[in-house]
C-alpha cells in the first residue's frame, strides 16, 4: 500500500525536510528511530509513499544530531534491490509503527519470513545471510561507458567496503576506488578482451570460456561484480571448480562484457548452469535468452541432459520457463513429430524430463492418466502459448560454436606439466 500526498501537504512539510529544526513526532516516539520501525517512506524522490521497515541507521550530518540520522529501509512491496538510505524528511511520520516490545521492554522477536525464491534454503542460514548482507556496501559502479546503481551487498575485501563508487576495468575486471587509478591501469594494460578462449563469434557478439583455475583473479572479480546484482546466499566462490562463459559485445574499442553464466566443471546433479547474469544496461534486450540458449547448446555438444542449479530466482524461473516453452512447443508443432514422448523431447532438447513435465503442466498441456503422462495440445493452443512466451531474443547460432567439453584428464596432464 502507498500514500500519495497532496501538494499542499508536501509544501507544508518543506521546513521539516530542509531545516530539520523541529521534527513533529507521534507521542512516545524518540529519535533516532529503532531498527525494525515501520513507516511510509518517499519512493525515489516522487510524491508516492510506501510502507518500509528500518533495517539500519547511521549518523547523517556533521553535527550528528538525532534528527540528522539516515535510515536504511526496505520497501515491503518490493525486492531488496530497491532498499535505500533515507532521512526523516522522506518519511510520513504520522504512519510510524514502533517496534513491538515484550513486558520487560525488550524487542519482540519477529518470525523470519521466507519468500518463495528462498524456500529451499535453510531458514537459519538464510537469516544469517540476510543479516550479513542487509545493507549495500557499494552504491554505484562504473564499467566502461556505463554507470550502474548496485542492487545488493557484495563481499568485497574490507578496504573497499562503504565506497560510494567503484571503478572497474572492463577488460580485466580489476576495480579501483578512484578513477585516476583506473586510468593509470588502462594505460599499462594493452589487452582489450577477457582472458580465456573465444569459443563463439557471430556479428559483434562473442562468448569466451574462462577457466576459474587458470584465470582466478578475473573470475573472482567477476563474482564480486555479479553479486552486486544477484541476491542469493552464496557469498564466496571457489572459482577453481567452475568454468565461466562470458558474453561480450565487440566494437573498435575492444570487447565489452554483457553478461555471463558459470558452470561446474563436473556436476553430479547434471547442472549445466550455476549462476547467470545480464548486466543492467543490457537487460530487456534478449541477452538473457541468448545465455540460456547457449548453455543448452553446450549440453547438446556434450550429449548430456542439463538443468539450471536450484533454487531459481523469480526472474530466472520466468526466463527459463519461456525458453523451455519455446523449445518444446516448436517440436510439438512439427507435424512430423506427432507421436513424441517426454523422453523424446528430452533427447531432442537436452532439457531435463522434470523441467519438461513442470513446463507442460504449467501450460495445461499435460494429463496424467492410467499411470502415464499424456501430452494434450491442439495446434491452436500451441500457437497461443508460443505467442505468450515471446520471441527467442538474440538467437544462438550453433554452427558458430568452436568448443570441446571439459576434460578433467586433460587438466590433470596440463597440471603435471
Amino acid at each position: 500500500m502507498f500514500v500519495t500526498r497532496a501538494q499542499k501537504d508536501v509544501e507544508e512539510d518543506v521546513p521539516r525536510r530542509r531545516g530539520r529544526a523541529t521534527v513533529e513526532l507521534p507521542p512516545g516516539v524518540e529519535l533516532p528511530l529503532e531498527v525494525g520501525t515501520k513507516v511510509h517512506c518517499r519512493w525515489r524522490g516522487k510524491d508516492e509513499y510506501y510502507q518500509a521497515r528500518v533495517i539500519e541507521k547511521r549518523p547523517g550530518g556533521k553535527s550528528k544530531s538525532e534528527e540528522e540520522y539516515e535510515y536504511y529501509v526496505h520497501y515491503e512491496q518490493f525486492n531488496r534491490r530497491m532498499d535505500s538510505w533515507v532521512t526523516l524528511g522522506e518519511m510520513d511520520l504520522s504512519t510510524l509503527v514502533q517496534v513491538e516490545k515484550t513486558e520487560d521492554g525488550k524487542k519482540k522477536k519477529v518470525e523470519h519470513e521466507v519468500d518463495a525464491e528462498h524456500a529451499d534454503f535453510d531458514p537459519k542460514a538464510l537469516q544469517e545471510h540476510e543479516e550479513f548482507t542487509k545493507v549495500r556496501n557499494i552504491l554505484q559502479i562504473e564499467l566502461g561507458k556505463h554507470e550502474m546503481d548496485t542492487w545488493y551487498f557484495s563481499p568485497f575485501p574490507p578496504e573497499y567496503n562503504n565506497c560510494q563508487k567503484l571503478f572497474f576495468c572492463e577488460y580485466t575486471l580489476q576495480f579501483f576506488k578512484r578513477k585516476e587509478q583506473l586510468q593509470r591501469h588502462l594505460k599499462k594494460n594493452e589487452m582489450r578482451h577477457p582472458p580465456g578462449d573465444e569459443i563463439y563469434r557471430k556479428g559483434n557478439l562473442s562468448f569466451f570460456e574462462i577457466d576459474g583455475k587458470k584465470h582466478k583473479l578475473f573470475c573472482q572479480n567477476l563474482c564480486y561484480l555479479a553479486k552486486l546484482f544477484l541476491d542469493h546466499k552464496t557469498l564466496y566462490y571457489d572459482v577453481d571448480l567452475f568454468l565461466f562463459y562470458v558474453l561480450m559485445e565487440c566494437d573498435e574499442r575492444g570487447y565489452h562484457i554483457v553478461g555471463y553464466f558459470s558452470k561446474e566443471k563436473c556436476s553430479e546433479e547434471g547442472y549445466n548452469l550455476a549462476c547467470i547474469l545480464t548486466l543492467p544496461p543490457y537487460q530487456r534486450k534478449g541477452y538473457g535468452k541468448l545465455l540460456i540458449s547457449f548453455s543448452y547448446e553446450l549440453s547438446k555438444i556434450e550429449g548430456k541432459v542439463g538443468t539450471p542449479e536450484r533454487p531459481l530466482s523469480d526472474l530466472g524461473l520466468v526466463s527459463y520457463r519461456g525458453y523451455w516453452t519455446r523449445e518444446l512447443l516448436h517440436i510439438l508443432k512439427d507435424e512430423s513429430k506427432q507421436f513424441v514422448s517426454i523422453k523424446d523431447l528430452s533427447e531432442l532438447t537436452m532439457i531435463k524430463t522434470e523441467d519438461i513435465i513442470s513446463t507442460l503442466q504449467h501450460l495445461g498441456l499435460l494429463a496424467y492418466t492410467k499411470g502415464a503422462y499424456v501430452i494434450c495440445a491442439s495446434p491452436e493452443l500451441i500457437d497461443k502459448h508460443l505467442k505468450a512466451a515471446g520471441g527467442p531474443g538474440r538467437v544462438c547460432d550453433p554452427t558458430c560454436i568452436v568448443w570441446s567439453p571439459y576434460n578433467p584428464e586433460r587438466e590433470f596432464r596440463e597440471f603435471r606439466g
